[in-house]
């Protein structure tokens, strides 16, 4: 109920615990989003703060201030940035960087803004650098200059825009320019659900898509959803299938962990490519250091496949550890395959680098 596109530009595969949401998702999505802060599970601190801003602009009569939230995908920009707009009253355009690469494409984008309106920016760190440079201008003095003409004869042309809304999201922060992070009058930073979270989302999509499930059922699917609730709705789909199909419709634990076998997604949230990732690191390279092209061809997929969709969840789950020499598989790597991690043989870099992980 609270997930967003993939900003990483990266074609990923279909997978069902990928963040990616593809047209089927979306189409689920709309129907099962929140629509106002009281109905929006999790981010506490964030739902709290926003609250704050939003009310106080409405007591002033004033538009919002220009909000950045940023996060991995799937944990609730798009939809915060819907809510922002329905609790202010005012229409939403949204967009996104990639869209932008003139400044004429921001522009065009700008003057035809009403007052108060929201623009939702997404993958806001990958629009052009000149859009990026109007933009300032019109955050802050909610005006534009508009060139026009080429060489020496070229004049700027002043162009007012009523006072609106910029809810710009990002999966990564540290890339957009200090200018224009400081222009954004409130910053949040969405964190990864807990299972309980998750298992409040699980059932108001349960009930949503009138699928009957006990609360073991949604704890099992919780618990395999990497933290994200687009993630946790694509499997509550996915085991809706299954108990229909091959049981009598309610959703159980036992159902939810057969129906999750069927689709390769393990207890703790690993699929196929993430387990064949650290197959190939335990078993071709002995738990590494090894480069990522070498892994990449060991599993037959492209290196920002590896780099973009499998590592950064193996690394928060401190399955995996990204070294200088190479990637290095964690104990815990071992123990969920239930392999044996080799004991450091003297010399090398490998040993050495194992020998940090394992604290020997």
């Amino acid at each position: 109920m609270n997930w967003d596109d993939d900003p990483t530009g990266t074609p990923a595969p279909d997978r069902l615990v990928g963040p990616v949401a593809d047209r089927e998702d979306q189409a689920v999505e709309a129907a099962l989003r929140p629509k106002d802060l009281g109905e929006f599970i999790g981010q506490e601190k964030v739902r709290e703060q926003l609250d704050l801003v939003l009310r106080a602009a409405r007591a002033r009569g004033a538009t919002a201030d220009h909000v950045l939230l940023s996060g991995a995908p799937g944990l609730g920009k798009t939809t915060l940035s819907m809510i922002i707009a329905a609790e202010m009253g005012a229409p939403i355009r949204i967009t996104s960087g990639p869209a932008i690469q003139h400044a004429g494409d921001l522009a065009a984008i700008l003057s035809s803004l009403q007052e108060g309106e929201v623009l939702f920016l997404d993958e806001i760190h990958r629009m052009s650098r000149p859009a990026e440079e109007m933009l300032y201008m019109a955050m802050e003095d909610f005006r534009v200059d508009v060139i026009v003409g080429k060489g020496p004869g070229a004049t700027a042309i002043p162009l007012e825009l009523p006072p609106f809304t910029l809810v710009g999201a990002t999966t990564r922060a540290g890339l957009l320019p200090p200018p224009l992070r400081d222009r954004f009058g409130f910053t949040a930073h969405m964190e990864f659900y807990e299972p309980r979270e998750l298992e409040r989302v699980v059932h108001r999509s349960a009930s949503l898509l009138d699928v009957e499930i006990d609360p073991a059922g949604a704890a099992e699917i919780a618990g395999r959803s990497r933290g994200t609730p687009r993630i946790a709705n694509r499997l509550l789909r996915r085991v809706r299938d299954y108990a229909q199909v091959k049981a009598d419709g309610i959703v159980t634990r036992d159902i939810a962990a057969a129906a999750l076998a069927v689709y390769e997604v393990d207890a703790r949230g690993l699929d196929r490519l993430d387990r064949a990732v650290l197959q190939a690191l335990l078993k071709l390279f002995g738990g590494g250091p090894v480069g990522l092209s070498t892994l990449a061809v060991a599993v037959g997929e492209e290196r920002e496949t590896v780099e973009e969709v499998a590592e950064p969840f193996l690394v928060r789950e401190g399955l995996l550890a990204r070294t200088p020499r190479g990637r290095v598989a964690t104990p815990a790597a071992w123990a969920h395959l239930g392999l044996t991690p080799p004991r450091s043989a003297p010399g090398g870099a490998a040993s050495s680098a194992q020998q940090d992980l394992f604290g020997a």
